[in-house]
């Protein structure tokens, strides 16, 4: 815009400067003395008009310019405001972490394997669990069947010696339901297990080295994780009874 102005003024001075030749033939025309003093003056009138003119321009150009940065400081040093609403930070909260859960007692681990015995025990007569009980002072487990009662010795035996099977009890002309045993032996050169006869007599036959729990197969599938639970409990029970814990025994070889 600027340059565009100043061609203007620039054309508009071509059509107002005339020639001093010009001045003098009109003056003589008129009847006017020249004199050297007025040729003079005649000579310079044209670069008066010029000087004035490019001093107009300037002044021109430096208000223009003065304007247009005047302009674009008002654009630039307006405040800008942001359209999101400010948010606050909030403290974090850090919750209390729960107690861990204790440990199940050595009378809770007995109801809990009492409970099982009982509830999931075959019905066969012949391997059914008639009655459980424990004894905390001498730590045995003392569990009934219809040939007799087993008394385990819970401080004696092996915690890494858990071990789960399937047995069919079934024979030639009598079927009976699947059995799920969990059997576990004892320490070297311990019993794990003493078992007497109905009239409380000791039953020779019967391997002192192993203890044998039995549960309906049927009746234990119904229930998940059940062998893991039980064996667990088993575990805990051995422990709080004077046993050894469990090693994780092939991690050092």
């Amino acid at each position: 815009m600027r340059n565009e102005f100043t061609a203007a003024i620039m054309r508009k001075m071509e059509q107002v400067a005339v020639s001093p030749r010009w001045i003098s033939g009109m003056s003589r025309k008129a009847g006017i003395a020249e004199t050297p003093a007025r040729a003079r003056i005649i000579e310079l009138r044209p670069q008066w008009v010029c000087a004035c003119t490019a001093a107009l321009l300037v002044n021109l150009s430096a208000c223009s310019t003065q304007g247009i940065l005047r302009a674009f400081s008002t654009q630039t040093t307006q405040p800008t405001q942001s359209t999101q609403p400010t948010q606050t930070a909030k403290p974090a909260h850090h919750g209390k972490k729960p107690d861990p859960k204790p440990e199940p007692t050595e009378q809770e681990l007995f109801e809990y394997i009492r409970e099982k015995l009982l509830s999931l025990s075959p019905n066969d007569g012949i391997n059914d669990n008639l009655e459980v009980a424990f004894d905390p002072a001498s730590s045995i487990l003392v569990i009934t069947q219809p040939d007799g009662h087993c008394d385990i010795l819970l401080s004696s035996i092996d915690t890494n010696s858990v071990n789960w099977e399937i047995v069919d009890p079934s024979e030639t002309y009598h079927q009976r339901g699947e059995i799920l045993r969990l059997t576990l032996t004892s320490l070297s050169g311990k019993k794990a297990r003493v078992c007497y006869d109905n009239k409380n007599r000791v039953d020779a036959g019967t391997a002192a080295n192993r203890v044998r729990l039995l549960f309906s197969l049927s009746k234990a599938d119904a229930i998940p994780g059940f062998t893991g639970k039980m064996g667990t409990a088993m575990k805990k029970l051995i422990v709080q009874s004077g046993g050894p814990p469990e090693k994780d025994i092939l991690s050092k070889r």
